[in-house]
């Protein structure tokens, strides 16, 4: 069986009065990242891990945040988008694993619903899709409370 495996790393400012977005659900928060999407870092860094497993650059490469066409776009698409790319390629994903980092809001609560999202968006089992968060016990940007991380591992199996 051919298999390989990608990261995906995304980070963004944290911005008072836009929406917080991960994996396609909205988390009730005064801050949200900020972005030329709707800054979902879970869909930017799987978006990553996927692309960099199928070998084909990254999401800056094919959705330039130059081009007006992505203002404001649901980063959910530019997912669906990535999927439809890596399996016209051949590719299929095998699972993948997220960790968001951010001291608040906690989000334990609200990953059941990130990962059936995710799921539905994806087209996968929520079995194959691990999301996970964690803090930065206060310390660097996340710490500070002025942004917000993640990073995705995805491994992907040829048709």
């Amino acid at each position: 069986m051919k298999i390989r495996v990608g990261q995906g790393y995304d980070v963004h400012r944290w911005v008072k009065g836009r929406p917080f977005i991960l994996g396609g659900v909205e988390i009730s928060s005064d801050f949200g990242p900020m972005g030329h999407s709707d800054a979902d870092l879970v869909c930017h860094a799987l978006c990553d891990a996927l692309l960099g497993a199928a070998n084909m650059r990254n999401i800056g490469y094919h959705f330039s945040d130059k081009d007006p066409i992505w203002k404001g776009v649901a980063s959910t698409l530019l997912l669906k988008k990535v999927l439809e790319m890596i399996r016209e390629k051949g590719w299929e994903v095998g699972n993948v694993d997220v960790t968001v980092v951010l001291d608040q809001p906690k989000l334990n609560p609200h990953i059941p619903s990130i990962k059936e999202n995710l799921a539905l968006v994806m087209d996968l089992d929520v079995d194959q899709i691990s999301v996970k968060a964690t803090t930065s016990e206060g310390l660097g940007f996340v710490g500070r409370q002025e942004g917000i991380s993640a990073m995705a591992v995805a491994l992907i199996q040829a048709k």
